[in-house]
């Protein structure tokens, strides 16, 4: 780790390592609608033919066994599943740090083994392998970013690495375009070299990561404490040689120290939330309410899912090419969508702080809900009216544009945000791996779905989701409470309330704060002291 590196340098620095890592996830995902089109890869794995359809079109697959190609695609979310929770557990005892490094091993691994698959159970198996490691980095590469960004930009923080996974997404789809052209379309080169290409930005990510500190909060934790002083101390100063200033920023640098250690000691006391079983039904967590955690942690990463983006993605290619599109514009539109995509994710790293978590789901939800009912209309009256494909395919494209452009800038990056603050230093990794397992869970069930509502509904598919975004409204302004701008030893006072509701829990936590200041208790003997009164109120109400 270098010492030379401090304040806004050494953040910049965490900031391009993490998003490394999730540009490598970004250019996972993207990679396979690339390699799914790609005639030899086709062949190889016994999912179809292809044919040719003329110079400007090339060689077109025809897949035969669909259900063989969503298997292939769909068994990585088993893998990220498996990671995720080894992950999660590692990440808690054994560091940050190591376990990316161990996640970057079994990328690597996968990656290799998929790049030279010979038939379709070796693709199954290095597929499964490849999600494992991708299941460490989603576990903790987020976790590690919110302990050590400050509480006032934490959101943007993560939210700017999001924008490097899109980026990801875009290398990916015009990496596999542009393979496309070599050749006559049909060499092994167009599938094998962009599968070993993640490698790189692994290599480069593992690289980066011997100059990078280990998150101060972890290392409170395991009784490392000068050594966290250190890195908050480093973290929280200016990137100038002002004295005075940094004697100011080292002091609320100790304060913030001082808050975790006391978490610590309070969350210590309930050592026994610490294995999944325990967090997921709430055995030992007392006033913590972990199981709560655990499950707005889950839907929200399935609901991210629900709320269409893998539905749009699977479609978008169907309507722009019956607006009348051939298949090479059809590709330039799908690489556009993406570039758009990108773009707005910046949106959100500026006011993901300033608005907070929930008006961004709210917007977002509303604006995705509009878009996918609109797509889906316009989708329908193309279908119904294919003499006015120029007019109605303009418009169903416009909406499909519109909706990745809502999605990038609100619910793409806000539900992998939001489990990395909700949760007790003692669990966070295993916290966010919680979230991860909906992740898992939400895009494993719609890769295996989305083919068989299409084929079976078409376009209304479409609405379905669309709905399903107005649905999400009630259910983040009832369960979800806002986390931006408030520290992650806060978290404890705002989940510290027996109602799950978020007007009892803001309501509660604002008590809770009145009750530090005026008596100058810390967090843990607020909380402890808070679930006492509760109890003996109880007990009063049941005697009267």
């Amino acid at each position: 780790m270098s010492k030379s590196l401090s304040g806004r340098r050494l953040y910049r620095w965490i900031n391009f390592s993490a998003g490394l890592a999730i540009f490598f996830f970004g250019y996972d995902q993207g990679m396979m609608g690339g390699v799914n089109t790609s005639p030899d890869y086709v062949r190889v794995m016994g999912l179809g033919t292809s044919s040719y359809e003329g110079p400007s079109e090339g060689y077109v697959v025809n897949i035969t066994e669909p259900t063989k190609q969503g298997g292939i695609v769909s068994i990585y979310y088993f893998g990220t599943l498996i990671g995720c929770v080894l992950a999660g557990s590692l990440g808690d005892r054994m560091g940050r740090i190591k376990t990316m490094y161990i996640g970057c091993l079994w990328i690597m691994f996968g990656a290799a083994l998929q790049c030279s698959a010979q038939n379709i159970a070796w693709m199954l198996c290095a597929r499964v392998i490849n999600g494992i490691g991708t299941g460490f980095l989603n576990a903790i590469v987020p976790v590690w970013s919110a302990e050590v960004a400050t509480h006032t930009s934490r959101g943007a923080f993560i939210s700017l690495e999001f924008t490097l996974n899109i980026l990801g997404v875009v290398v990916a789809y015009w990496l596999e375009f542009g393979l496309g052209f070599v050749g006559d379309g049909r060499s092994q080169v167009r599938w094998r070299f962009p599968i070993a290409f993640q490698i790189i930005p692994v290599i480069m990510f593992m690289v980066s990561l011997l100059w990078m500190p280990e998150s101060p909060r972890y290392l409170a934790k395991i009784g490392r404490v000068e050594d966290a002083r250190k890195i908050l101390h480093r973290l929280r100063s200016t990137d100038d040689n002002d004295n005075s200033s940094d004697e100011k920023l080292h002091h609320v640098a100790d304060q913030e120290l001082n808050d975790i250690l006391q978490v610590i000691s309070l969350e210590k006391k309930h050592a026994k939330m610490n294995n999944y079983w325990n967090m997921f039904w709430g055995i030992g967590s007392g006033d913590l309410h972990i199981a709560r955690r655990v499950q707005l942690s889950i839907w929200l990463q399935i609901v991210q899912e629900w709320v269409g983006i893998a539905a749009i993605t699977v479609y978008a290619p169907t309507i722009f090419a019956e607006a009348g599109y051939g298949a090479r514009k059809a590709q330039w539109l799908s690489g556009l969508n993406d570039v758009t995509y990108m773009i707005a994710t910046l949106w959100n790293v500026l006011l993901i702080d300033k608005w907070g978590r929930r008006v961004g789901l709210w917007w977002g939800a509303i604006g995705q809900g509009i878009a996918l009912i609109l797509a889906g209309a316009f989708a329908r009256l193309l279908k119904d009216n294919p003499e006015k494909a120029a007019q109605y395919g303009g418009a169903a494209a416009f909406f499909v544009f519109l909706y990745t452009a809502i999605f990038g800038a609100t619910w793409l990056a806000i539900p992998w945000v939001y489990p990395t603050e909700i949760y007790p230093l003692e669990v966070r990794a295993k916290g966010n791996a919680w979230g991860v397992v909906g992740w898992s869970i939400g895009n494993g069930w719609l890769t295996l779905l989305n083919p068989i509502m299409f084929n079976k509904i078409g376009e209304n598919t479409l609405h379905i989701f669309g709905a399903v975004n107005f649905l999400t409204i009630p259910m983040v302004w009832a369960l979800y409470p806002e986390t931006a701008n408030r520290t992650l030893e806060e978290m404890d006072l705002l989940f510290a309330s027996k109602s799950p509701f978020v007007w009892a829990e803001e309501k509660n936590f604002r008590k809770l704060k009145a009750e530090m200041e005026a008596s100058g208790k810390g967090i843990g003997e607020v909380v402890e002291g808070a679930g006492v009164t509760e109890v003996l109120n109880e007990d009063l109400d049941a005697k009267a």
